[in-house]
């Protein structure tokens, strides 16, 4: 396994207070984990719950909105996977990834290329800090499914983006590989989800040595076709859906209206598998009601002792 699960210093990625010490970067394809929360972050707007007041007093106990960076120190290019309300500041703390990254001109690519999964509130209105209201972008490519393609192009203000040219959707389709660079691939997989406007996409990053699964939104895990067993089997590290612990923590919301396999379910639907599999496993879009969120506590030990993990912001995967 060659993942670093180290955190970035915050002196090397501005932003991130997370524990550690640094780590050189990677020569070769990375992942920078630049948020693991649900779509509204933690801490949580109008939450007055101990966790929410805590992180707004403790910046390194905050979590940004779940979103990957994809580096690649080979060419200097690199691709964000969704667009979230976070985007300014994960753009900040994406700014020293790949190092070899060089740009010029006043308004240099932020990225080379967006992958976004689906629809929902944490997953891509972080595309309107492209526009010309914000950082004025041209000609972005930003990889969607087919239902996600047209909805961009036909509803307001996504519209408006394709239209003055600042993103330029391009179809992904289930299980089609697109080329980054050499050895460097990503694949669409299909999941379902709560699919108001569009449908889900996983996606597979596929490196030099190892590969990552990125499915930080599911319904239930027996809702797939596809088992998730037999994709873990595929990939050496898994980012997997982990909005909440138990059915108990949004006291007044029906769980059912909002479906995610709870980390309880998924501890259990893995307990069988050998440790070699459950190992690939880290937990993320974590809701700020989840216990998990908390380093050292009783859920997070629990999750530890059954063979997996936590994700946190700044952990770099090589591969």
């Amino acid at each position: 396994m060659r993942a670093l699960f180290t955190f970035l210093a915050a002196a090397t990625l501005p932003g991130c207070a997370g524990p550690g010490s640094y780590t050189p970067t990677p020569r070769g394809p990375y992942v920078v984990v630049l948020g693991t929360a649900q779509d509204a972050g933690l801490p949580q707007i109008g939450c007055l719950e101990e966790r929410c007041v805590r992180a707004r007093k403790h910046p390194q106990e905050r979590r940004l909105v779940t979103s990957l960076l994809l580096a690649d120190p080979r060419t200097g290019k690199r691709w964000l996977f969704d667009a979230t309300p976070d985007i300014r500041e994960q753009v900040t703390r994406a700014a020293p990834h790949p190092p070899t990254r060089s740009f010029s001109g006043p308004r240099p690519p932020l990225f080379d290329g967006l992958f976004l999964t689906h629809a929902h509130m944490g997953h891509y209105t972080g595309l309107l800090h492209l526009g010309p209201e914000a950082y004025g972008a041209k000609d972005l490519p930003v990889y969607v499914s087919t239902r996600f393609d047209t909805f961009l192009r036909q509803n307001g203000p996504w519209s408006l983006l394709v239209d003055a040219g600042v993103i330029r959707p391009e179809e992904i389709l289930q299980d089609e590989r697109i080329t980054l660079g050499e050895n460097l691939f990503v694949r669409a997989l299909v999941v379902p989800h709560r699919d108001e406007f569009t449908d889900t996409l996983a996606f597979i990053i596929e490196g030099p040595r190892e590969s990552l699964l990125y499915l930080p939104d599911i319904d239930k895990w027996e809702r797939w076709s596809t088992p998730i067993e037999e994709v873990l089997a595929r990939v050496d590290h898994a980012l997997l859906d982990g909005a909440f612990y138990t059915a108990d923590e949004i006291p007044g919301r029906d769980l059912s209206e909002i479906p995610h396999p709870l980390i309880t379910e998924s501890l259990a639907r893995f307990a069988p598998l050998p440790a070699s599999e459950r190992r690939k496993v880290l937990f993320t879009h974590l809701n700020h009601t989840n216990p998990a969120c908390d380093s050292g506590s009783p859920a997070d030990l629990e999750i530890g002792n059954a063979g997996m993990g936590v994700a946190r912001d700044g952990i770099i995967f090589e591969l």
